[in-house]
């Protein structure tokens, strides 16, 4: 097996950690029966937001970044929704649950046949997080000064793909492997947080497998 390493050190010579990226070719990609989504307006959402704030408090997220390897460039692999947006794949954690946990149980019930097998998906390094100060704003890669009670947060997570897998796909949802140098600060396409991820992995070495 050939591979291309770009190797990055930090001011104190020492090796960043390496990511290995495999072929997009060596993984299987199926379907399962949709899973279910709200269909509500954008005003329904927030009403919705409010009333789970009021009777759990603050909401947290957790998503995975994964990546493979296609035409010799990096990867990352996006959920497509109703063939209007982007999504990283992931979810909101359920009261008390652990963000690993949490990721693990989201990726099995997005991405694999068995929703009952979580401990398949190596979950690494967070690389970020995100907050929500008020209902109807963006994310933000901070929390403004002015805003002592947040109403979501979102974290990013690393989760390292093996050689080979099955990424088993609901007939709703697309998953796409787009280029790295695609998404970087593309805003109007993939809104305000999946552009920041190629700035994220930069203190990472990619080690490309063929």
């Amino acid at each position: 097996m050939g591979d291309h390493t770009v190797t990055v050190t930090d001011n104190n010579n020492h090796q960043s950690s390496v990511i290995q990226i495999y072929p997009l070719g060596s993984y299987y990609f199926g379907s399962k029966d949709p899973i279910f989504f709200r269909d509500e307006t954008v005003a329904d959402r927030v009403q919705r937001m409010k009333s789970n704030f009021d009777a759990r408090g603050l909401r947290t997220c957790v998503q995975a970044v994964m990546l493979v390897e296609l035409f010799n460039h990096p990867h990352i692999l996006l959920l497509q929704v109703r063939n209007t947006f982007f999504k990283l794949p992931g979810g909101r954690l359920r009261p008390d649950e652990s963000d690993i946990d949490g990721l693990q149980r989201k990726l099995s019930r997005m991405l694999s046949v068995n929703e009952d097998e979580t401990d398949h998906w190596e979950v690494g390094d967070c690389l970020g997080m995100w907050w929500r100060s008020d209902f109807e704003t963006l994310l933000y890669p901070y929390l403004p000064p002015n805003r002592k009670v947040p109403k979501e947060c979102m974290k990013l997570y690393l989760v390292k793909l093996p050689v080979s897998r099955k990424f088993i796909v609901p007939k709703n949802l697309k998953l796409l492997a787009v280029p790295l140098c695609q998404v970087h600060e593309n805003h109007k396409t993939y809104g305000p947080v999946i552009p920041g991820v190629p700035q994220l992995l930069s203190k990472f070495s990619l080690n490309i497998n063929h």
